[in-house]
């Protein structure tokens, strides 16, 4: 008998690319899928990013190996650098699947403190479960580790996900 996936990931996606990079490794998105979903239960795993049109291929493999990507239109600064905060977006869609009751526990993958109060709000519902850290312990948010949840650090699983 299949058992259903209650938990939902919520994926910083360019917080989890530079985080996995500056620890000087590349991530197999495919294997990470499926770790996240042996290891948290995660049945559906968001990946808010920014939607760069020459990253399309990178797109399509993401949907392939069973991520839902979640985009935001992005700006450019004065140097071309694309710029897509998705801090907002992925607070507002943890909270309203919260409030709808759509998960049983979430996961946050990222390592910036600006999703402390979210983390808070979660744990408030009994609704969250462990952040999952791309950056290596240093690195990883102070306001993330004062909230008290179950930090897991990507770079620990290096030898099962790098690619």
């Amino acid at each position: 008998m299949k058992r259903e996936h209650r938990n939902y990931a919520y994926i910083d996606g360019a917080n989890l690319h530079k985080g996995v990079e500056n620890s000087g490794w590349r991530l197999n998105y495919k294997k990470f899928r499926v770790w996240l979903s042996d290891k948290y239960d995660v049945g559906q795993a968001y990946i808010f990013l920014g939607l760069v049109p020459k990253y399309k291929d990178l797109y399509t493999f993401l949907q392939e190996v069973g991520f839902t990507l979640v985009f935001k239109e992005v700006t450019y600064d004065g140097d071309g650098k694309a710029k897509g905060n998705c801090d907002a977006d992925l607070v507002l869609k943890a909270t309203r699947d919260a409030y709808e009751n759509a998960f049983g526990k979430a996961i946050l993958v990222s390592s910036d403190g600006d999703y402390a109060g979210l983390v808070k709000f979660l744990l408030e519902k009994n609704k969250f479960l462990a952040v999952v850290s791309p950056a290596i312990a240093k690195k990883c948010s102070i306001l993330l580790k004062r909230t008290g949840v179950k930090i897991s650090y990507l770079h620990d699983q290096r030898s099962l996900l790098e690619l």
